[in-house]
């Protein structure tokens, strides 16, 4: 040891019970580390014991070489963890070799294990009472983490940023038992921006009287997004793919043109929806709105009756539908009219691998029905096309695929905090019911009292939850009746209930004005949430007219996912949620998609099937999928066989065909033979 003093950087002098841990640095290395006991002598405290720690014990050395070590040191240092006492012990002892220290602020952790780390204001992080270096802080936080199953490196580096920010290591290892505290759960603000648009004044469109009349009864001046639509042609019948984040008023797009060509008589409207509950929703509301100007009907699934009663009447002026619904009349042959206007909501449903390929059948199906029907008729002029979405990646690329004009409006019309904390599953719904109660005791400068969306992936988990809020709340899912729901609707809008609890999958269909969302699982059944779906959800939180700001609060589980066949965990998905980019909307095809679209195409087109494929959205491999259908005996030529129209009228893709036909061929039960048709979706 006595070549290796020959410089010293630092001498760091630590009390540890009855004697002190020596330890001397030199260009940040550690040279040794020993154990010193001072003797108390007339003249004073001196050097004892001195013993240096090497691998497999303790060596002992004079105490004179302490001394020695001391004299060459550049700088002595004494620990403030080091009691009083023992702080002017050491001071007196260093005095009598004319040696000067000074006390300095380190971190204990550091100290204990023979670490020099001298921390400031800036670098200390508390914990338990009292002030550790950063990297002991995130080696705790670690420990912390590995205790409750792990993290990701973005959930890990997230934490870790928020350690160093906030420097203190309890308030951040509570965000794990899910703290609420908002300076920490807070991930970002997504600003309000307001493009500068010139509003369009109601009285000088040029719109039929009676559509103009109850436009102007309403507002004086059209939304940005709705002045845009008609600077780009609205009233002109010019298509339009019109992409505006929620509640900026792109709906009313829609309607203002599709009411405005049926009472001048282009044809009837259709308002198309990706969910029976929005379908359901948007009838009650054009009822309400324009009940004295036009018909409404409503047509979802193969049913013409609605769980309400009311039957569907194709002749009728608006007919609200579900894709499927009105896909089905196609396929069925069903004579829906002078169509005048199509406006197909949601229509990034495109992306989605198991229904985009419907919706764009559809699209396409429906275009040709309205050729046809231009054809037979001299004074039917066709059909304008008005698309709508919140959450599209390539915006320029789908309006020129759909042939639309493009009208986009990047306007939020309020901010939108985005917070993120942690918990297990069962500590979730009392976090819930923390967040529900302090937003619905809350009131905005508009006089409304925060409400709140919780979003999970479950009927049975709304109901557990709603039960475990303390405030009045309600269930909200595709499981209850028609009358349910709009209970539970009115409810909400007259301000009586402080939340509602619904499935993910029927984002799209809640339109409730709440000020807060909250994820309750970040999982769409036993799928992750995409960005857009993410980005359609967290819109839903903050109106315009109710509320000065939005809030959204991601709970999520560290290592947890909701089936195995699920990549990835909910603190990765949270972070690449929070951070993705807009996924292009593009549909792709697999050969189940392209024989069940081909089909569907035959059986409404007949010889036109190739054309209807070829104008489809996404690439159609024609000629194989007639190949599989003419092997599968599902057409003869083209024309659907009586199996083949019964394979298309049900939606079924040819797998799970065959199993019924298996099954009924075996006079297996009913329920046997769907349970075989679940069992496939699962091995898929």
């Amino acid at each position: 040891m006595s070549e290796q003093v020959q410089r010293v950087d630092t001498l760091f002098l630590h009390e540890t019970g009855d004697d002190y841990l020596a330890v001397a640095q030199r260009d940040g290395d550690r040279l040794f580390r020993a154990k010193l006991e001072l003797t108390q002598r007339d003249a004073g405290p001196r050097p004892g014991r001195f013993r240096v720690k090497t691998g497999s014990g303790e060596e002992p050395r004079s105490p004179d070489q302490f001394v020695d070590i001391a004299r060459r040191a550049d700088r002595i240092r004494i620990s403030e963890q080091t009691s009083r006492r023992g702080r002017e012990e050491l001071q007196e002892m260093l005095d009598a070799y004319q040696q000067d220290a000074k006390v300095v602020r380190t971190c204990r952790y550091c100290a204990g294990k023979g670490r020099y780390s001298p921390i400031t204001s800036e670098t200390a992080i508390e914990a338990d009472g009292e002030y550790i270096c950063q990297d002991c802080a995130i080696r705790e936080l670690e420990r912390e983490l590995s205790f409750n199953g792990g993290m990701t490196g973005a959930a890990q580096d997230r934490l870790e940023e928020l350690l160093l920010e906030e420097q203190d290591l309890d308030r951040i290892t509570g965000l794990l038992g899910g703290n609420l505290d908002p300076d920490l759960t807070k991930f970002d603000e997504v600003s309000a921006t307001t493009d500068e648009v010139d509003p369009v004044p109601v009285d000088s469109l040029d719109l039929h009287p009676g559509v103009k009349e109850l436009l102007t009864s309403r507002f004086d001046e059209l939304l940005p997004v709705q002045s845009l639509s008609v600077e780009n042609g609205l009233l002109d019948g010019e298509d339009q793919l019109v992409v505006s984040a929620t509640a900026t008023g792109k709906t009313l797009v829609g309607e203002m043109a599709g009411l405005h060509r049926h009472l001048s008589g282009k044809g009837k409207m259709l308002f198309l929806v990706p969910l029976v509950a929005l379908a359901n929703q948007k009838h009650e509301d054009f009822q309400d709105e324009y009940g004295e100007l036009a018909n409404v009907t409503i047509r979802v699934g193969s049913s013409r009756i609605r769980d309400d009663g009311h039957a569907f009447d194709p002749s009728a002026d608006i007919i609200v539908g579900t894709y499927e619904g009105i896909d089905h009349a196609l396929r069925t042959g069903k004579d829906l009219g002078d169509i005048g206007t199509v406006v197909i909501d949601e229509v990034h449903t495109l992306k989605e691998d198991e229904r985009g390929h419907r919706l764009d059948g559809l699209i396409s199906r429906l275009k040709y029905y309205c050729e046809q029907r231009e054809q037979q008729y001299d004074d039917y002029g066709g059909a304008q096309w008005i698309y709508l979405s919140a959450t599209v990646g390539n915006p320029g690329e789908l309006a020129r695929g759909m042939r639309a004009n493009l009208v986009e409006f990047e306007e939020r019309p309020i901010p939108i905090e985005r917070h993120v904390t942690f918990a297990e599953g069962s500590e979730k719904p009392d976090i819930e019911n923390k967040l529900v109660r302090r937003e619905f005791d809350k009131e905005s400068s508009k006089g409304y009292k925060g409400q709140t969306i919780i979003f999970t992936n479950s009927r049975r988990r709304c109901h557990e939850i709603s039960r475990k809020l303390d405030y009045p709340s309600a269930a909200y899912h595709a499981g209850l009746d028609y009358g349910e729901r709009k209970s539970v609707e009115r409810r909400f809008g007259n301000q009586d209930l402080s939340a509602v609890v619904t499935t993910a999958a029927l984002a799209a269909g809640v339109d409730f004005p709440a000020s807060q969302v909250i994820f309750d699982t970040l999982a769409m059944g036993i799928e992750w949430l995409s960005v857009q779906e993410f980005e359609q959800m967290l819109g839903r939180a903050g109106r315009p007219d109710y509320h000065d700001r939005g809030k959204v609060y991601m709970l999520v589980e560290p290592d947890a996912s909701y089936h195995s066949s699920m990549e990835g965990t909910e603190e990765e998905i949270a972070f690449k949620l929070l951070k993705g980019e807009m996924e292009d909307v593009v549909t792709h095809y697999d050969e189940t998609a392209a024989v069940e679209e081909t089909l569907a195409n035959v059986t409404v087109g007949g010889k036109a099937a190739k054309r209807l494929n070829d104008r489809m959205l996404g690439e159609v491999p024609t000629k194989h999928a007639l190949g599989k259908l003419l092997e599968y005996e599902f057409i003869d030529g083209f024309e659907p066989t009586p199996l083949g129209r019964a394979v298309t009228t049900h939606f079924l893709e040819p797998g799970a065909a065959f199993t019924i036909l298996d099954g009924v061929r075996k006079e297996k039960h009913p329920y046997d033979i769907v349970a075989d048709i679940e069992l496939r979706g699962e091995q898929q």
